[in-house]
């Protein structure tokens, strides 16, 4: 992963009279369970062509007949593995509602997060759902369609026994995803913040691991005192390890999420319009609530509308 730059804005991290912002991301997977506000069994509206927009579509992709969609399947409940090794979660039927407006169909792939925007700019996917924040940097080398928001929290074990807080992380363990920008702003804004205030830096730059199943299970294990990751994720995983977790702060920075696409495609209008149309005719609405993450809903859609 280039860094997964801003996948979610996160934080503010004060490091005694330092106030810092912090952008960060995760990933999270565990099982679905009517507990977590999550009904995987819902039946989702059925989604017709929509000829305009499938008008819009690319030759090349028109002749495919389907959407090459690249995704982190370890992001619980956004994108991850069912119990069968199926691919599902929010940003799945949404892509697999985006394809059928278009009059196509989706071919969900599992990639890992810092593969994908390499992916799509070497023509390997056609687009990306993978909870990525719409950011300036991202929109510099690829199109972002906007579909969700997000904020960022962090959790800690049940009952905060380290007495964690949030806004100040120095010389904690703190769990972040490889290649997120949850691990760098450990690296690049909270370490620096607490060396000029003196104190000492969060140990290893953060403790980094490929999957946010594993971020959790350090946190879990007690391995780290802390983890950091998008607020439906930290909601999710709190819910998913039986009260083993609660989350600490509050949510901050919230950010727009982007559907991915080469820069410059001709898809890219076509997605927005997609997504626009399944906002119209509750197709959206009902997503979301059957991943329990109707909180993030927004009403338009948006190319490249980053404003940072």
């Amino acid at each position: 992963m280039t860094a997964r730059t801003q996948r979610t804005r996160l934080l503010a991290a004060g490091v005694a009279a330092v106030s810092v912002s912090l952008v960060l991301t995760g990933c999270g997977s565990s099982k679905p369970s009517g507990s977590s506000g999550v009904n995987a069994s819902a039946t989702v509206p059925a989604v017709t062509s929509d000829a305009a927009l499938a008008a819009l579509v690319p030759a090349d992709v028109k002749s495919a007949g389907k959407i090459v969609v690249a995704t982190d399947a370890s992001y619980a409940p956004n994108e991850f593995k069912d119990d069968k090794g199926a691919i599902v979660g929010m940003d799945v039927d949404l892509a697999n509602a985006i394809a059928k407006k278009l009059g196509l169909t989706a071919d969900v792939q599992n990639a890992t997060f810092d593969a994908i925007i390499p992916g799509i700019t070497g023509n390997k996917y056609t687009m990306s759902m993978s909870s990525f924040t719409d950011t300036k940097e991202r929109e510099a080398s690829v199109d972002m369609v906007t579909y969700f928001s997000a904020g960022t929290g962090a959790a800690v074990k049940k009952g905060n026994p380290e007495k964690i807080d949030p806004t100040d992380l120095c010389g904690k363990k703190v769990a972040v995803q490889t290649g997120t920008t949850q691990a760098d702003s450990v690296k690049d804004t909270i370490n620096p913040a607490c060396t000029k205030a003196g104190k000492p830096t969060v140990p290893n730059d953060g403790d980094k691991f490929d999957l946010q199943t594993d971020v959790t299970q350090a946190l879990v294990s007690g391995r780290d005192q802390v983890m950091l990751a998008d607020s439906p994720v930290i909601d999710y995983a709190i819910k998913q390890t039986n009260g083993q977790l609660e989350k600490v702060g509050q949510v901050t920075d919230t950010a727009p999420y982007g559907v991915v696409l080469p820069k410059n495609s001709p898809l890219s209008k076509a997605v927005q319009g997609a997504i626009q149309s399944l906002m119209a005719d509750g197709t959206y609405k009902s997503i979301l609530e059957k991943w329990g993450v109707q909180a993030g809903a927004i009403d338009k859609s948006v190319l490249n509308g980053a404003t940072s």
